[in-house]
């Protein structure tokens, strides 16, 4: 590493000719980011997948389909309000995108009082319309009292899209300058402040600019959009803040490049090693197969690596060519060490540090007790700012046009598959048997078969009546629930779609053998997909957490005890973070309308700042073994460490509560979780963990800390030291 410094040193100009050419190339690439960003992520490759294909290439049901919402006042008279509706459609002829269109008067229940609605169906999916959608918005006009707004689930996406791209501007406005002046405090002047600004920016630009060529090869979401900016300004800043803060301290008893040399070899060391342990974190959401993990676990991944390298090319070149001049324009004296308020603290953790251990557990344990009650769900339309067109439309479309007994009841899709016509006598009976089993179940309420649209149960019968009937009489049944060897039926249960009952139902259901070949469909399968899919692979995700995190910090301090504690301590700070998020979102507190919890959040939150904490961890333990090598005394290696780090690692942290917690003030639902989570979780890990609680285990376990096979480390062993 040292090498690396010196060889950074003297080709300093060269690599930053290198990095502005990188930056201009990705900065074009990532200005068209945005424009390859679709869907909100929750894609699974799963039986429900397999039943919507089905569906739509046999049943010819629509991949998806946008609501027209009208609406008019009071004042607005029938006749004017009829011939607005007919104005519309007649527009919509202009439009030749969709697949289906259904007016309001084709069909009874489509006005109602002040409300009606049109239906257009399309042969896309919902992400793939934006073509389609920025017609109709040219299409679609508003006049004086009456108004039409488009909706669904296509619109949703879109306006999804939009919202996380404001959210991203609103939340760099927020973070960004409270991010200075935190800088500003750490370092005392402004040239050092707006380095790690620089730096994030820059590898924020790059990983967007390297993440729109992964376009080509997979589907990648608009969540891209918040969680680059989220973690790779907060990372990149941390990086930069640990290696210009050693830069200065070096540069008051070195030269310029030896001040380098000796940041990169030390203060590089820790980036590797903080770096590594994000970037396995991040690595382990890659197991999941749903899109939105996977899309986390790519840019994630990326902007931990670029931000890395960043840290440890670009800005030691760049500290090579300002050299001293990184102390010009200082507006604050920075306090000396020994005499600071973190050297005080330090000592006073150290003298008491059963009753500060012991403190600072009560605290975590008393904060994961709510983790007991979180109910998570996946986002919808809820997901979206409450004002968002979209949204009010569809609540009022919802308000008004599905009746209050039938919101509750949430259908499931089966289609049923036979060996030879399914119309025939047998396989009815085979049918007949299997409706007759789902009609007992305790959480069905009603079953649409052609058994209950002709009211016939006699299975001879009904086979004659849809063969041989007439056709006015037969073809609605027919073409709505026959195809061949398939027939469709819907289960309508008594619970909601966001119920572990109702996924446990089509869970049990799914794996049953009926005789029939069975394909189940609907939200609840989705949602029940996509829940075990992440129960089922987050704990192998968890375990590579755990074990990779051991063996990169036992190698990096060449003990047992610190890595073990570490994780431990990792593991109950966000088992607080949890329980503090479900007391403020789903109880309802600090004036938040309670919600259930984003079923991304936990695992996100967990894989993000398991990494993100290890950099305090290094940063802090990587200063106390320096100290503990020179001197053999655990207890002032230890004050030490925690004196030249404190600062630091508060800074750091005030940064990236700052940089995330500014998603608190955005509109999108899961996102605000996710920001507030990770502000909540760094916070505790900074303050609770770091500057309490490990200090005071350190010195309690004295010179074990540093046991390694039966070695005190390598540098101590060596030598005589002091009795313990």
């Amino acid at each position: 590493m040292e090498k690396l410094g010196g060889i950074i040193y003297q080709y300093r100009k060269w690599v930053l000719a290198l990095w502005i050419l990188i930056i201009g190339i990705s900065g074009v690439f990532a200005l068209k980011l945005p424009s390859v960003l679709s869907g909100n992520g929750f894609e699974y490759n799963g039986e429900y997948n397999e039943t919507r294909k089905l569906l739509e290439r046999d049943f010819g049901q629509a991949k998806s389909s946008i609501i027209l919402v009208f609406h008019r006042e009071s004042t607005v008279s029938e006749h004017e309000w009829n011939q607005f509706i007919q104005a519309t459609f007649e527009n919509l002829k202009e439009f030749n995108g969709a697949k289906h269109i259904t007016t309001p008067f084709e069909r009874d229940g489509m006005i109602k009082d002040e409300y009606a609605y049109g239906l257009l169906s399309f042969d896309k999916k919902a992400e793939d319309l934006s073509n389609e959608i920025d017609q109709l918005n040219k299409i679609l006009k508003n006049t004086k009292g009456l108004s039409v707004t488009m909706t669904g689930e296509p619109i949703i996406v879109q306006d999804l899209n939009i919202a996380s791209q404001e959210d991203l501007a609103k939340a760099e406005m927020i973070g960004l300058p409270i991010a200075l002046i935190v800088l500003v405090l750490a370092f005392g002047g402004l040239i050092a402040a707006s380095i790690p600004i620089v730096i994030g920016v820059v590898s924020i630009l790059t990983t967007m600019g390297a993440v729109f060529f992964f376009s080509y090869s997979t589907d990648l979401t608009i969540f891209i959009l918040n969680i680059v900016p989220m973690i790779g300004l907060a990372l990149s800043i941390d990086f930069a803040l640990l290696l210009i803060n050693r830069y200065k301290e070096e540069l008051h008893t070195k030269s310029i490049q030896e001040a380098i040399e000796i940041s990169v070899a030390t203060a590089g060391r820790s980036i590797i090693f903080s770096g590594l342990c994000v970037f396995i974190g991040l690595s382990a959401l890659w197991l999941i197969q749903i899109d939105i993990f996977q899309n986390v676990a790519l840019g994630g991944m990326v902007v931990v690596f670029i931000s890395a390298f960043c840290a440890l090319t670009f800005l030691p070149a760049f500290l090579a060519v300002i050299g001293t001049r990184i102390n010009k324009f200082s507006i604050l004296r920075i306090t000396d060490t020994k005499t600071s308020i973190w050297y005080r603290f330090a000592k006073f953790v150290m003298r008491r540090p059963v009753l500060m251990a012991g403190a600072a557990l009560a605290i975590l344990l008393a904060g994961l007790i709510p983790v007991t009650q979180m109910t998570m769900s996946i986002p919808g339309t809820e997901s979206l700012p409450a004002k968002y067109p979209s949204r009010v439309a569809f609540e009022a479309f919802e308000e008004n046009f599905i009746p209050k007994d039938k919101r509750n009841e949430k259908k499931v899709s089966v289609v049923i598959e036979t060996k030879g016509d399914v119309l025939e006598t047998s396989n009815l009976e085979k049918v007949s048997s299997f409706l007759e089993k789902l009609s007992k179940d305790k959480l069905v309420d009603t079953v649409d078969s052609p058994f209950s649209a002709t009211g016939i149960q006699d299975e001879e019968i009904l086979s004659q009546l849809l063969r041989f009937g007439q056709k006015e009489q037969t073809a609605p049944i027919l073409d709505y629930f026959v195809r061949d060897n398939k027939m469709l039926i819907e289960v309508y249960l008594k619970t909601t779609d966001h119920s572990a009952e109702a996924r446990e139902w089509i869970r049990d259901w799914s794996s049953r053998d009926m005789g029939l070949t069975t394909h189940f469909g609907g939200t609840i399968k989705f949602e029940q997909e996509i829940f075990d899919e992440i129960f089922k692979k987050a704990p192998y995700g968890l375990l590579l957490i755990i074990v990779s995190t051991f063996f990169i910090l036992m190698a990096a301090f060449r003990s047992i005890l610190i890595p073990l504690k570490a994780i431990l301590m990792n593991i109950l700070s966000l088992s607080c973070t949890f329980g503090i998020v479900v007391w403020i979102f789903q109880q309802g507190h600090l004036g938040v309308e309670p919600a259930d919890i984003a079923l991304i959040l936990p695992v996100f939150v967990f894989t993000l700042v398991f990494g993100l904490s290890m950099d305090y961890e290094v940063f802090l333990i990587s200063r106390i073994q320096e100290f503990y090598l020179k001197t053999g005394d655990n207890t002032e290696a230890t004050i030490s460490g925690l004196t030249y780090t404190s600062k630091i690692i508060t800074s750091a942290a005030a940064i990236m509560i700052v940089v995330t917690g500014a998603f608190a003030f955005t509109g999108v639902m899961p996102i605000k979780q996710l920001g507030v989570g990770i502000a909540i979780a760094i916070f505790i890990d900074a303050t609770i963990v770091r500057m309490v609680l490990v200090p005071a285990l350190m010195k309690l376990f004295g010179d074990w800390n540093w046991w390694f096979f039966g070695y005190q480390n390598n540098g101590i062993s060596k030598r005589k030291k002091k009795p313990a």
